[in-house]
């Protein structure tokens, strides 16, 4: 295995080594760590990235795995956005494509994209709200098939991603590991996805393809995001606040008034503090 990286870099370097030797757990397929013939590329700026990737990259690729080259290309110069774990995930991301086009044949974008989203561990349920908003606001890409364009825009793109990882999530809780365990070997033997999915599951990959549109829909449509706790404590704030801020307005000018009337009173008596008023006590004489 191979580090190309810059003086300054050396450092960043042998973390990369140490991090492409150890082993990362696969779903259905096992641990595997880099191939001794891999290639590992920190760019040291936005030009030598572009010129090991082929100028074919959108700028907000955070990596980018080649597997017939067996390369890897990262920027070793700090992302907007992106801190130390992220940037270890990007590795873990493109290792993981790497490995997986080392066991299987003709992988589809989707699954490429979404099984290393899911393996390298960058893909999390908490994220789920950002599927949730593009439902809402109408954002999200049809779900008519799996064969996702991948978008130039990064919001786009982001989405794109967390679409796929669905996919392969879902195709993971269908029959459990074993289950999908089982579908990877028969995607091995048969060369074939489609063949794959037909042998394991009995049914096509259209049919998979409705099945999983209805499962994101009912785990991260409006309807989930209106049954979530969160939803219900948010709603809560906000009704709050609209019955609280009109108070608030009124409690105010009442008060402005109030002190409004008080400075049109006469000043007091300068005696006033020193005058002696006579209390007379009532006293029951039984």
């Amino acid at each position: 295995m191979t580090v190309l990286y810059a003086p300054r870099h050396a450092v960043l370097a042998r973390e990369a080594a140490a991090q492409a030797r150890t082993p990362v757990p696969l779903p259905g397929l096992g641990p595997a760590a880099a191939a001794d013939s891999t290639v590992i590329v920190l760019a040291p700026n936005p030009a030598a990235f572009s010129a090991a990737t082929g100028g074919q990259v959108p700028e907000w690729a955070g990596g980018v795995a080649i597997p017939h080259l067996r390369r890897i290309v990262i920027p070793a110069y700090p992302l907007p956005g992106v801190d130390r774990r992220q940037a270890d995930a990007i590795l873990r991301h493109e290792l993981v494509h790497l490995a997986l086009h080392e066991r299987l044949p003709r992988i589809p974008r989707w699954f490429d994209e979404g099984y290393a989203e899911v393996a390298s561990g960058s893909w999390d349920a908490s994220e789920a709200w950002a599927l949730r908003l593009a439902f809402l606001t109408g954002r999200a890409p049809p779900l008519d098939s799996l064969a996702l364009d991948w978008p130039t825009d990064a919001a786009d793109a982001r989405l794109a991603y967390l679409l796929s990882a669905t996919a392969v999530d879902h195709l993971r809780r269908r029959t459990g590991e074993r289950g999908f365990a089982l579908l990877l070997r028969n995607w091995q033997a048969s060369g074939s996805l489609e063949s794959s999915i037909r042998t394991t599951f009995g049914m096509t990959s259209a049919q998979l393809e409705d099945e999983w549109a209805a499962d994101v829909r009912s785990r991260y449509g409006w309807l989930s995001l209106a049954a979530s706790m969160g939803f219900v404590w948010a709603l809560a704030l906000v009704l709050a606040l609209v019955a609280w801020i009109p108070r608030r307005m009124r409690n105010r000018a009442r008060v402005a008034e109030m002190e409004k009337e008080y400075r049109m009173l006469p000043p007091p008596r300068a005696d006033w503090d020193t005058v002696d008023y006579p209390i007379a006590f009532a006293h029951d004489e039984k």
